[in-house]
């Protein structure tokens, strides 16, 4: 029987926005937070937070993967659906070379009230 497809749930932010950008990735019931990554951008936040579940999605020895964030930016250029500026074409590039190692990596946009890593991420924040 196949196995089925790991699903991991990424988001990125940073307050003010730009400022300092943190990212979350959710899966199996845990959270992965990176807390002040940097400065940036959220589009580059984003960005980071998809290339930090690719990472963990090898970390947990995943080979199907499915990777649900809730930035339509960033979803429809790692998908191939719109390409990207100039600026964010470096996250693309290392976002295709990281997807090669796996067998199969699907990028689809979700709303924000179910990307659990959005949740996780905003319960992160200090209010």
């Amino acid at each position: 029987m196949a196995e089925s497809p790991l699903k991991l749930f990424f988001d990125g932010g940073c307050r003010p926005n730009p400022g300092c950008m943190e990212t979350a990735v959710a899966a199996r019931g845990q959270v992965w937070h990176r807390p002040a990554i940097g400065q940036g951008t959220n589009d580059q936040a984003e960005w980071q937070a998809l290339l930090d579940a690719l990472d963990v999605a090898g970390e947990l020895g995943a080979a199907d993967i499915v990777l649900l964030g809730d930035s339509a930016f960033v979803v429809a250029q790692a998908s191939g659906k719109l390409k990207p500026r100039p600026d964010f074409a470096p996250y693309l590039a290392r976002f295709t070379q990281r997807a090669a190692s796996f067998r199969r990596v699907r990028v689809r946009r979700i709303a924000r009230a179910q990307n659990l890593a959005g949740i996780a991420l905003a319960k992160a924040w200090p209010r």
